[in-house]
């Protein structure tokens, strides 16, 4: 959001109210959506979020199969061979599964069926590391759909803001462009008179004529900042769309401002950014001890029961499947003698990774302490002009009372009468600028403090 808002012009706060009604008509099937409402429907429907949430459970499904991998594995086989020998030798013995056959066919069958399992015991430890940096990555997708989230709430925030903003600002225009039309029916009745001079009325004309213009330009902001909201919340649709529009304001604008170092502090413990950062460190850290891994021995076991049929056999299948029937078992051991430095090259760019994310942190920190400080200076900086402002608003509004009356009375010329409008314009300008800047300013500070949009 720019830090210079759109200039909006105010008259009183009793006329304001008076209007309010005329100038936002609200249709009886319009939602108004609350600043709340807006965020929870943004994070069920947002495109990227959603995104995000597919990754998690992509990552979600990648945990599960490293865990499953630390059991063994079993798997059974079977296969089913014929032979044709359109030759055979008479008199001659053939060995078929291992088992010498005296009678030969020229069409004849062998079947084998086996259970076969293994499981690496020990592997430096890899298999569970695997785990773990598994577990780390789908944590990972987690906080990064909840960076995405906070980004859009941010945005959500201005854009509400800039809505409320735009909102007063055409009341303002509003009443000022009835303040220069009534300026103006005054004049005419000067003219026909002979009390003004029709140069005089023209700058009342023009006056009226840049209120009016100001009206349509505002109203064309609100529009366009509605649209963008839409837009954030995946609305797609023509239905008429505005948000509460709260009469406490100037309230909101006051409140205290949190302490800057407490408000950074909070975001050290609970911002995703920097969680994130500090979960690279932690993924970092089992990436060297796999790497470290790849020098160790690897020690495994299998079994198999295995068994065999075969159609030149007088033997009952029943038989041979029992009579052939082996159990097996064994121990593997791998040792690495020399992988051309492979394990050395993962372990320095594993710690290289760490320095990296230890940098990344730095820089998050650094980054996350600038944003807090500057949105804390705003607040303090706008909410003291706020104050200031109002003063300096209603001020400037009672010496154009009294400049209206006495120019209603002919005391004073146009001239004097302008200026003293100007300075009302400014003052209100100043005024609406630092209050909803202060508003969210203060509402960023808190959403950086304890995660909450008010």
């Amino acid at each position: 959001m720019k830090k210079t808002l759109l200039f909006g012009r105010r008259c009183c706060h009793a006329v304001l109210l008076a209007m309010a009604t005329l100038v936002f008509p609200q249709s009886a099937f319009a939602k108004q959506w609350t600043l709340q409402e807006c965020i929870d429907y943004a994070l069920s429907h947002n495109i990227t979020i959603q995104k995000n949430r597919v990754s998690k459970l992509s990552a979600h499904e990648d945990f599960l199969q490293s865990k499953a991998e630390l059991l063994p594995s079993l798997n059974a086989s079977t296969s089913q061979n014929v032979t044709y020998n359109p030759f055979p030798e008479s008199g001659r013995a053939t060995v078929a599964n291992g088992y010498v056959q005296s009678s030969v066919d020229k069409v004849f069958y062998n079947g084998s069926y086996g259970v076969n399992g293994s499981w690496t015991v020990w592997n430096g430890n890899r298999n569970k590391n695997a785990v773990k940096l598994n577990e780390m990555a789908e944590q990972k997708a987690e906080l990064d759909s909840a960076i995405t989230a906070n980004s859009i709430q941010e945005q959500i925030a201005q854009l509400y803001v800039q809505i409320l903003y735009s909102a007063e600002a055409i009341k303002v225009n509003k009443a000022s462009y009835e303040t220069s039309k009534a300026n103006e029916e005054r004049g005419k009745e000067f003219v026909n008179v002979g009390k003004m001079s029709k140069s005089d009325l023209a700058q009342l004309t023009t006056q009226r004529a840049q209120d009016e213009y100001n009206i349509v330009e505002a109203e064309s902001n609100l529009r366009n900042f509605k649209r963008q909201l839409k837009q954030l919340l995946q609305i797609t649709n023509d239905d008429e769309f505005d948000i509460v529009i709260p009469d406490y304001t100037d309230e909101m604008a006051l409140q205290t401002v949190p302490a800057m170092q407490e408000v950074f502090n909070a975001a050290l413990d609970n911002r995703p950014e920097i969680k994130n950062a500090r979960l690279g460190i932690a993924t970092s850290d089992l990436n060297i001890q796999v790497a470290k891994a790849q020098k160790l021995p690897t020690v495994g076991l299998n079994a198999s029961a295995i068994t065999n049929t075969s159609s030149m056999s007088e033997t009952a299948w029943g038989s041979q499947l029992k009579n052939n029937f082996n159990l097996g078992a064994g121990v593997s051991v791998s040792v690495p003698l020399f992988d051309n430095r492979a394990s050395r090259t993962a372990v320095n760019k594993a710690m290289l990774q760490k320095q990296n994310y230890q940098l990344e942190l730095q820089d998050q920190q650094t980054s996350l302490y600038s944003t807090i400080e500057n949105y804390w200076l705003q607040a303090v900086t706008n909410q003291n002009k706020f104050k200031a402002a109002r003063v300096a608003t209603q001020s400037a509004e009672t010496s154009y009372e009294m400049l209206s009356g006495k120019f209603q009375e002919k005391l004073i010329n146009i001239v004097e009468l302008m200026q003293g409008r100007d300075a009302v314009i400014k003052a209100q300008q100043n005024e609406l600028q630092s209050k909803y800047l202060t508003i969210l300013n203060l509402n960023l500070l808190n959403f950086y403090k304890d995660g909450q949009l008010h």
